[in-house]
């Protein structure tokens, strides 16, 4: 399975997630110059901007690459602001935004860690 193979079912099972908690999905993977988002979704009042990071086969041993959410680093968080930005641009709204990451483990079984508010606009 390569990199982006993993990523992909990371981001359709973290889609899938959110729906099933009751998130309507805007956009997928929506891109601009600075970066891309790979879920913008609405949860009841709040527009949730959603970075999924997928790990395979870790057996609990991150030692080599880290937490999912570690990933998203102030550099990462940089160009995931300036993305939203050109969103809400396109796409103006009321509704409070929202920084979310998503990790899903993959493995013998399948681990799906939401975090809420993972981080905010600075």
């Amino acid at each position: 399975m390569t990199t982006k193979n993993i990523g992909d079912r990371g981001e359709a099972l973290a889609a899938r997630e959110l729906k099933k908690h009751g998130y309507r999905i805007l956009a997928k993977n929506f891109r601009s110059a600075h970066g891309e988002i790979d879920i913008i979704a609405e949860d009841r009042d709040v527009l949730v901007f959603v970075e999924v990071k997928t790990r395979k086969d870790c057996a609990g041993n991150f030692d080599a690459y880290g937490l999912p959410c570690e990933a998203v680093n102030a550099d990462k968080q940089r160009h995931i602001l300036y993305t939203a930005r050109v969103f809400l641009a396109q796409h103006p709204t009321d509704k409070y935004i929202r920084f979310d990451v998503i990790e899903v483990y993959l493995g013998k079984d399948v681990r799906i860690n939401h975090i809420e508010s993972a981080f905010e606009a600075r």
